[in-house]
């Protein structure tokens, strides 16, 4: 009986296995990145009921972040900002401007600007404002230069790892608690010395196990 297939098939079962694993890596590392929030997330700019600029507020009027954002010390999660910080100068200040129609008519009628959130965390990692700022996280590190921003967007991923790159070594992080809003903060040649000594000083202990963050 005739020979079926040549002597070079033997080799194709170790060919086909080669190709289904690399195969299989290829796939788990494109899902890896590309199903990842830094890929995902970062960029989202959602467009906002009404065209608000950070980068003319913050930057060139010189607004502190808490005075929209007032509860960022005492609560769990920051406070979207409520219509009358807006009210306070817009009353006088561009008060028949079309732009600013839905804050105008929040102020009437008593109804929230309907905002949309740029930042999200899964309902299952825990995530407590207040704690960040006041041991001396500044907004910049987790939101970016929102005094450049005339569309709020998301810049970091906010994923797992991100976070425990910060926790794991806090000292490259931290900044005295009175620059938490200073935008394009610049640290002190000793700022890591000094912030091991705060470290030590206040207990600051970032957890890295599982239940720190998800309980």
């Amino acid at each position: 009986m005739p020979q079926i297939f040549s002597r070079k098939a033997n080799n194709w079962p170790v060919v086909t296995l080669t190709v289904l694993t690399l195969g299989g890596i290829l796939t788990v590392g494109l899902v890896w990145y590309y199903f990842s929030p830094e890929f995902t997330d970062v960029g989202y700019a959602p467009e906002q009921p009404v065209e608000y600029s950070h980068q003319f507020h913050v930057e060139e009027l010189g607004m502190n972040c808490q005075y929209c954002h007032s509860y960022v010390e005492q609560a769990a999660h920051s406070n979207i900002p409520s219509t009358q910080p807006c009210m306070t100068c817009h009353t006088q200040i561009r008060a028949e401007s079309l732009k600013m129609l839905p804050v105008r008519e929040s102020w009437a009628t008593g109804l929230p600007v309907p905002w949309l959130k740029v930042h999200h965390l899964p309902d299952y990692a825990q995530f407590n404002h207040s704690v960040h700022v006041k041991i001396g996280v500044g907004c910049e590190s987790c939101h970016g230069r929102i005094d450049k921003m005339e569309v709020v967007a998301q810049q970091e991923p906010l994923s797992m790892g991100w976070c425990l790159e910060c926790h794991r070594a806090p000292e490259e992080y931290l900044r005295p608690p009175s620059e938490v809003t200073t935008m394009g903060f610049m640290p002190a040649s000793n700022q890591t010395d000094l912030n091991l000594e705060r470290i030590d000083a206040e207990g600051i202990y970032p957890p890295t196990d599982c239940s720190g963050c998800h309980y």
